[in-house]
């Protein structure tokens, strides 16, 4: 039997932030396990896909990796389209990336059509002696724009720090919200696999 068919959802996620505050990195460490050292910038977008087990039901993940960098941000509005869930990425040690959060949070707005659901991450807390962001600051702009304080991880994708906590909340969240009927019907049939289907062609673009 193709294991895809055994999958019970397929859920499109998209990972933004600012260039260098470790989107990548993330994305790796959940899906192969792997840390660079000196990972590259992004250039446009780059994907993955995960398979996680969410109470006995395995969910399927597409992961899209999208580059920080202002000159991207036209081709980027376009991978918006269809995603289920959005992770944003801040660097605890990085001041300027955490106070550009309202530009992504308006982004967010901008290119999507119903509220979504996304978890906050405050990366790189290894760099314990250089963090600059505190927690009280980042909790007051999660009130101002009404994100659940539960939704705000602190990571580290060098030391493997609750990474893979962070992207199963999201997941968790999402099934809750299909379950309990929070999405459009259309938006339903784009990510619910039934038995004997594959995730090909379920790519939302």
């Amino acid at each position: 039997m193709n294991s895809e068919a055994e999958c019970k959802y397929l859920f499109k996620i998209i990972l933004i932030g600012n260039s260098g505050v470790g989107k990548t990195c993330l994305m790796r460490r959940f899906t192969d396990e792997t840390y660079e050292f000196n990972q590259t910038s992004t250039i446009g977008v780059d994907f993955k896909i995960k398979t996680v087990n969410i109470d006995n039901s395995k969910i399927k993940l597409q992961i899209w990796d999208t580059a920080g960098q202002e000159r991207f941000r036209a081709i980027i509005s376009n991978y918006y389209r269809g995603a289920h869930g959005i992770i944003i990425v801040f660097d605890m040690s990085n001041k300027n990336s955490f106070e550009n959060l309202s530009e992504w949070i308006s982004e967010i707005k901008k290119n999507t059509t119903e509220k979504i659901e996304m978890v906050l991450l405050g990366n790189k807390v290894d760099k314990v002696e250089k963090i600059c962001v505190k927690d009280e600051d980042v909790y007051k702009f999660m009130e101002d724009h009404e994100i659940p304080k539960e939704v705000f991880i602190k990571t580290s994708a060098k030391d493997d720090i609750r990474v893979t906590e962070g992207f199963e909340c999201l997941t968790r969240r999402l099934v809750k919200k299909f379950e309990d009927g929070g999405y459009s019907t259309s938006k339903k049939d784009g990510f619910r696999l039934r038995h004997g289907e594959s995730s090909g062609g379920k790519c939302c673009m």
